[in-house]
């Protein structure tokens, strides 16, 4: 059965205690919580795993416990040609633990997995459970004057009917940024704010001259409460709109794999139609996010010319959407078992005629990128993610696509038509910003060729499966699909009367931002805002930075037109060889 040979050679050193599969190819397995870092050690690096999520549980009222789920992809490390699973036994490995009411405390994952340590501050800041051992404790989602304490994901928290008082500490909370040790350093914040941020970050860039030697930041300025608010308040068509909310540009993919984690859960078949209809959309999305973010690569080092090409042929992606979906956005059209909307013969001609033109188009536009050896120099060398700094930290998408692993969930978990499909994963070996958008580039040929295939290939048939109820408390799987940006992984446990019990949600972005810092590494600051706009994150730009030599204590600020043109014009730069 799937997973056997990765359960079989943990047996030699670990006791497992319980083995559940739903669906088969899922596997939870439950340890001890003092075997867990080695288990998921066994697993990342031993079996070729990747560290896709963590979901930290309050399953008090179920069984007396938090619970932890450590969810690995089983694909192979992909370090070389020859470092992959065969398809055969791909799988999903999960390892659970359960963590004690009266004692929530569990020895920290990231010591032996570097791709833990987000998940494991989170999980403190969201239930309380201490990872003891974590090397960076700070505090994560939650904001600095958080009151001690208040954990918003455990079940009791809806007693909590109050709003923190931001007031209630005597001093103003600050974040503690670490500073690497040495001195002689320019310490360099750039944010938080922007008038149109919709998600601000405050980045410290740590700087000998203008050459960056460390960085560190400070996210989750904002945090929804999206999945505190899906648990007993809506049903699962009405989490789909929800999820859609989680990001302005692959918001369709969110909504895909929530509702299929609750489809997956019950084993729920939905129509092929269905299916084809689906990637579709999350196609058309990569479309429009891909042009979106080769765009603004050529537009902040200043070449705008290209960047209103690409955004003019990026509008054909939106007709396209409007065609299929029946809104610039390709929203409101996910449900359990299917979809809402189809599309006629008609359509389907008309979405033909205009992938052929965006495909000449984008070739045409391409090249002239390429010709311009300026807008060349400016991506290549800058950035470089490292193979391994990648696979430590399970990067996804471009990122790490573009570092030379052949790493897409498409490929390694082939979901809805996709059996269907031909399609390359793309991928380059540099590791750079010109490795990134090439990718980016390759992928938006290859999503005209995945559309306009489901288009010829369109199965007949139901787009919603007659049965769409889910009636079983308690069960839980996990839904994957590749945005824009990268893997998503959303997670659900059903709960009573068509309720989830516990969504999580894990946006691409969030495994890539722990590698940033050494993406900025032996950079300038001049590339600071290329190499942040190479990585794809999911929020808007900040609007000025803030210079502070850390031995004079003086400052100056530059506005967001300042650091752009001196992005542009990086050899006359004034912050050269400060």
């Amino acid at each position: 059965m799937k997973g056997d040979i990765f359960i079989n050679k943990l047996k030699e050193k670990i006791t497992i205690k319980d083995i559940y599969r739903m669906p088969e190819e899922q596997i939870t397995i439950t340890v001890d919580r003092s075997d867990l870092p080695e288990t998921v050690r066994m697993l990342y690096y031993d079996m070729g795993g990747w560290l896709v999520t963590m979901i930290p549980n309050d399953e008090r009222p179920l069984n007396g416990n938090f619970v932890l789920y450590y969810t690995l992809s089983m694909e192979g490390g992909k370090m070389s040609p020859d470092d992959e699973l065969p398809a055969e036994d791909k799988c999903w490995m999960t390892v659970k633990v359960y963590i004690p009411a009266n004692d929530p405390t569990y020895p920290s994952v990231t010591r032996l997995v570097p791709a833990a340590v987000w998940y494991e501050r989170e999980a403190y800041d969201m239930l309380g459970v201490v990872a003891e051992g974590l090397p960076d404790p700070r505090r994560l989602v939650v904001s600095d004057d958080w009151p001690d304490g208040l954990y918003p994901m455990r079940k009791d928290s809806m007693e909590y009917n109050f709003r923190p008082d931001p007031y209630a500490h005597e001093d103003e909370p600050d974040y503690k940024f670490n500073h690497p040790e040495g001195g002689g350093l320019v310490d360099v914040p750039l944010g938080p704010l922007h008038i149109t941020s919709d998600e601000p970050g405050h980045f410290r860039l740590y700087c000998e001259g203008d050459q960056i030697i460390d960085a560190d930041y400070r996210l989750f300025y904002q945090h929804r409460g999206m999945e505190k608010l899906a648990e007993n308040r809506m049903n699962y068509d009405q989490m789909g709109y929800l999820a859609e909310r989680v990001c302005g540009i692959c918001g369709y993919a969110h909504a895909t794999a929530c509702i299929e984690a609750a489809e997956r859960a019950v084993d729920m078949e939905v129509p092929r139609r269905a299916q084809a209809l689906r990637i579709i959309n999350q196609e058309i999305e990569r479309l429009h996010s891909h042009m979106l973010n080769i765009g603004l690569a050529c537009e902040v080092t200043g070449n705008i010319n290209a960047f209103m090409h690409i955004f003019r042929i990026r509008e054909f992606s939106m007709e396209l959407a409007q065609l299929i979906s029946g809104g610039r956005k390709t929203y409101g059209n996910v449900v359990v078992g299917g979809m809402r909307r189809d599309i006629n013969g008609k359509g389907i001609k008309r979405g033909l005629e205009l992938l052929e033109t965006m495909e000449t188009q984008l070739r045409e536009v391409w090249d002239a990128v390429m010709d311009d050896e300026s807008q060349v120099d400016r991506w290549k060398g800058v950035g470089i993610l490292d193979k391994q700094v990648a696979r430590d930290f399970s990067a996804v998408g471009p990122n790490v696509r573009g570092s030379g692993i052949k790493r897409d969930t498409r490929y390694d978990h082939p979901y809805d038509f996709h059996d269907e499909i031909d399609f390359e994963v793309c991928y380059e070996e540099g590791g750079d910003v010109f490795a990134r958008e090439t990718v980016r580039y390759r992928e938006l040929l290859q999503s005209i060729s995945i559309i306009r295939q489901c288009f010829e290939l369109m199965p007949t048939g139901d787009i919603v499966a007659p049965q769409n109820k889910i009636i079983v408390p308690q069960a839980y799987a996990l839904a994957n699909n590749e945005a824009p940006r990268g893997e998503n992984i959303h997670w659900i446990m059903h709960g009573g009367a068509q309720k989830v019990y516990r969504w999580r949600c894990r946006a691409a972005t969030y495994n890539n931002w722990p590698s940033l810092r050494f993406q900025f590494r032996n950079n300038t600051i001049a590339d600071a805002a290329l190499i942040v706009c190479s990585m794809d994150p999911c929020y808007s730009c900040t609007d000025r930075v803030t210079v502070v030599d850390v031995k004079s204590k003086k400052s100056k600020i530059l506005t967001h037109s300042d650091l752009k043109r001196y992005s542009q014009t990086l050899k006359n730069s004034p912050l050269r060889g400060m």
